[in-house]
Order: structure tokens, then C-alpha cells, then sequence
């Protein structure tokens, strides 16, 4: 028999209705995200792949500074339209294209830079997945984390740019490791906010995951670099 009374002292309960209407937007959300997450990937991965067949140059470090904050900037403002959907294709085809000649530099110069990059690739696949799987089947509420990798990340990048005058190993190793961790922590951050209801914007949910992906990937690969004297 159906109650409609509250208990004395009781709180209001959210309806069934609303509860579902909020998992199967939540749901949305998700399978939105990484069905863009997975069409980004494909699309950086085959900028990469015509850039290295082309046997373009790095375009430095300014210009892959400038673009990559300037089309970060293009899907945060156009998030909420289809235009923003072609931002992230921009932002991720952009990536691609810059990572083209580091890949061509692993496989010209290093006598195993292929089976390098496969390792880096299949790292950055599982982390992917174990911490997706961790928030997903948790569903832990990490938002706290958000301040805390905000100042990581900061600090990490800092860092990073006074490494370009240091061509010491082990520091771009600890530099790299702590970009994989931040990124990892990101990964975490966002998979849990789109789970809990905090991210409801599925292009900057993608945007942040393809970002930590790429940092994954090209750190992991940097450290089997100087970890093979290569």
C-alpha cells in the first residue's frame, strides 16, 4: 500500500521520476562524452599519422603553446553550440599534427622507437581504463580534488618550462611522472563529476579527457626515452 505522509521529523525524498530523469541524463552525459572522446582520438591519431607522412617539423614550442590555449579557449567558448564540437576536432587535430614529428623522431632515430610508442599507447589504454572503471564503479564524489590538481598542474608546468634549460634525465623523468599523476588525478576528477552529476557539458568533459590522455601518452613515452638512453 502506498504511503504519501512523511514521518515526523522526516526530509523529503527525491521523486523516482526525477532520480531516473537525473541517471539517464547522467548516463547521456557519459556515453556522449566518450563517444566524442573515442572520434577525437581517432581523428588526432590520423592528423599524426599525415603529418609524420608528410614529414612535417615541429612547428616549436611557442606556436604548439599558442594553438593549444587559443582552440582551448575556442571549445570553452562554444561548448554550448555545435560550433564547439568543431573546436574540439580543431583542438585534437591540432595535437595530432604536433605530435606527428616526435613520433617520426622515436621511429627514425631510436631502433626501437616503434615498439616505444606501442608500450606508451597500451600504458596510457590501461590507466584510461582503470581509473575510468574505478570512478565509474565507485562513483566516489572527487570533487575536492579539483582544487588541489588545479595548483598541481600549475606548478607541474612551471616546472616543466624552466626544464627547458636543464638537460638533466632524471629531472625530465620526475617531471614526466608528475605529469602523469596530475593528469591520472584529472582523469579521476572528471569521470567522477559526469558520475555525480557535476559536469553536464559533454564537450568540455571531452576536452579535458583527450588533454590528459595526450599528456599521459607523450610522458610515458618520454620516460621509456631516457629509460632506454635513447
Amino acid at each position: 500500500m502506498e504511503r504519501n505522509n512523511l514521518p515526523r521529523g522526516g526530509t523529503s525524498t527525491i521523486p523516482a521520476g526525477r532520480s531516473q530523469e537525473s541517471v539517464l541524463a547522467t548516463n547521456k552525459v557519459l556515453r556522449n562524452t566518450y563517444t566524442l572522446l573515442s572520434m577525437t582520438l581517432l581523428f588526432s591519431a590520423a592528423t599524426a599519422a599525415a603529418s609524420m607522412a608528410l614529414n612535417l617539423p615541429h612547428p616549436g614550442l611557442i606556436i604548439t603553446l599558442v594553438g593549444y590555449f587559443g582552440l582551448l579557449y575556442m571549445t570553452n567558448k562554444f561548448r554550448n553550440s555545435a560550433w564547439g564540437i568543431l573546436a574540439v576536432f580543431g583542438l585534437t587535430g591540432f595535437m595530432g599534427i604536433t605530435l606527428g614529428p616526435i613520433l617520426s623522431m622515436y621511429v627514425q632515430s631510436i631502433p626501437n622507437g616503434s615498439q616505444l610508442i606501442m608500450t606508451a599507447l597500451g600504458g596510457t589504454g590501461t590507466i584510461f581504463l582503470a581509473l575510468s572503471a574505478y570512478a565509474i564503479t565507485t562513483k566516489k564524489d572527487l570533487n575536492f580534488m579539483g582544487g588541489f590538481l588545479a595548483v598541481g598542474t600549475i606548478g607541474v608546468f612551471v616546472v616543466s618550462m624552466l626544464g627547458l634549460f636543464f638537460d638533466f634525465s632524471a629531472f625530465q623523468m620526475v617531471i614526466s611522472a608528475a605529469w602523469i599523476i596530475v593528469s591520472s588525478g584529472w582523469i579521476l576528477w572528471q569521470t567522477s563529476a559526469i558520475i555525480n552529476g557535476g559536469e553536464t557539458n559533454y564537450i568540455s568533459a571531452t576536452v579535458m579527457l583527450y588533454v590528459s590522455l595526450y599528456n599521459i601518452f607523450i610522458n610515458l613515452l618520454m620516460i621509456l626515452g631516457i629509460g632506454s638512453n635513447d
